[in-house]
């Protein structure tokens, strides 16, 4: 096991890891940028090391500083957590090349799974359905629009080296295309470091539906059930669920099955999400492979009585899947839902950066709260606008959004404007309830709410 894990990332996932480093029995060691100073989890860390200025270029995504700041404090092993870097196969050679471990899949892997467009050929060749998409699109905005246009309307533009949303851009019109490809490749250079794009068919309305992997460095892979992360706004998942609801459980379970088996036939060999769409019409389709820990880990968790924070670590360390998870379940228990409380107006969207004058979390029996910040500070406009996770759990989804919505009107939070409200309504929409969940169930609400 490692002596010291230093950690290359900052807020919930950060606070989040300090935790699971400190059961594990590893000291932790938290990299801040000179905006996060005053977080908590920066001085609940063991150590604790400033990388460099606000802007993520500076800090989070500063290489060169990460590297130097593990080598000088004695780490044996980076955490990337998700964002930034986490899916960075140069960082992860980096990373190795200094004498330390990364702490995710080998960096091979970080290729082909960065490589979207490579990925999903590679998964339809071991037998996976997958959505029509294009190559990396080469060239000046216009050339890049010419490519993409050729695969047909309406289109969904996406950033390559990353995830979570970040820059995905939907286009229904050839006249708009140019600037939705300069828009996004903008973001996306800003976000991950990596200008590259692909397009692909957007599927109007799928369920968003994800199957978590446990992969050793033996090539054994197992899965950990399902995610339902459909219910979305801008393209960026708001809400999660385990199991997910209103589908065919042995539908679910036979595509859980199958991905787990390819990832096993490939040797990947860390956590990983295998992510797809599902329409009623066409069934599942490939959509990437995310190779590390999911912002939405928690709901899985929860249903399943397993760490995976932890699980990651010990992967890291070289422990086989039956030490590095030992208990693994055989089915889902009762049901969880997790709701990501943003900095932002929740009408528009936009963030709302400023200084939480309030932040005290709700507290009771199937709540778990994850944050990276308390009373007092400053949600600063340098990076996202999530301020922290909500999660419950209950024996049945009914009981489980009763929770919720209970828990958010408990979540007292002044100095920003919070996507509570929203949240609280999204609770009571009957085709959420009914669980009639797909992408563009936000919109639908704010349709209904007249907003």
């Amino acid at each position: 096991m490692f002596h010291k894990v230093v950690i290359a990332n900052r807020g919930t996932v950060a606070a989040r890891l300090v935790r699971a480093l400190r059961v594990l029995g590893v000291k932790s060691a938290a990299l801040y940028s000179e905006a996060d100073s005053d977080l908590p989890y920066v001085n609940e860390a063991d150590e604790k090391y400033l990388i460099g200025p606000s802007p993520a270029p500076q800090s989070y995504l500063n290489q060169s500083a990460i590297i130097e700041a593990a080598v000088k404090c004695g780490g044996d092993a980076i955490h990337p957590g998700y964002g930034f870097l986490s899916e960075n196969s140069a960082f992860a050679e980096k990373t190795a090349a200094a004498g330390l471990a990364f702490i995710g899949p080998d960096p091979k892997w970080l290729k082909v799974m960065g490589d979207k467009t490579a990925c999903k050929e590679l998964m339809a060749q071991k037998g996976l359905p997958v959505s029509p998409s294009t190559g990396l699109l080469k060239g000046d905005a216009a050339r890049q629009a010419e490519e993409a246009a050729a695969l047909g309307f309406p289109l969904l533009i996406k950033p390559a080296g990353g995830g979570g949303g970040i820059g995905m851009t939907p286009v229904f019109e050839k006249e708009k295309l140019t600037a939705a490809i300069e828009s996004a490749a903008k973001l996306a250079a800003r976000s991950f470091s990596d200008a590259s794009l692909y397009a692909e068919r957007l599927m109007e309305n799928p369920r968003h539906v994800e199957f978590q992997i446990v992969a050793d460095k033996n090539g054994r892979a197992v899965h950990l059930f399902e995610r339902d992360c459909s219910t979305q706004r801008r393209r960026q998942k708001v809400v999660e669920e385990a199991g997910a609801p209103a589908m065919a459980a042995d539908q679910v379970k036979a595509m859980a099955e199958r991905a787990a088996a390819v990832m096993s036939a490939l040797g990947y060999d860390h956590l990983g999400t295998v992510e797809t769409l599902y329409t009623p019409e066409t069934g599942f389709a490939f959509l990437e492979v995310n190779p590390r820990l999911q912002v939405e880990h928690g709901v899985t968790e929860e249903v399943a009585g397993v760490d995976l924070a932890a699980v990651q670590v010990r992967l890291a360390a070289g422990l086989p899947l039956s030490e590095a998870m030992p208990d693994r379940p055989d089915s889902i228990s009762g049901h969880a839902v997790e709701a990501r409380i943003y900095a932002e107006d929740p009408v528009t969207f936009f963030p709302s950066p400023g200084r939480l004058k309030v932040f005290r979390p709700p507290r009771g029996t199937g709540l778990r709260v994850e944050t990276g910040f308390a009373e007092g500070a400053a949600v600063t406009p340098f990076y996202d606008p999530m301020i922290a996770l909500l999660i419950v759990k209950a024996e049945a989804r009914e009981k489980a959004l009763d929770l919720m919505y209970e828990a958010l009107g408990d979540f007292a939070v002044e100095g920003v404007k919070t996507n509570i409200p929203f949240l609280r309504k999204l609770m009571r929409f009957t085709p959420f309830r009914e669980g009639a969940v797909h992408t563009g169930l936000a919109e639908e609400l704010l349709k209904a709410t007249g907003e």
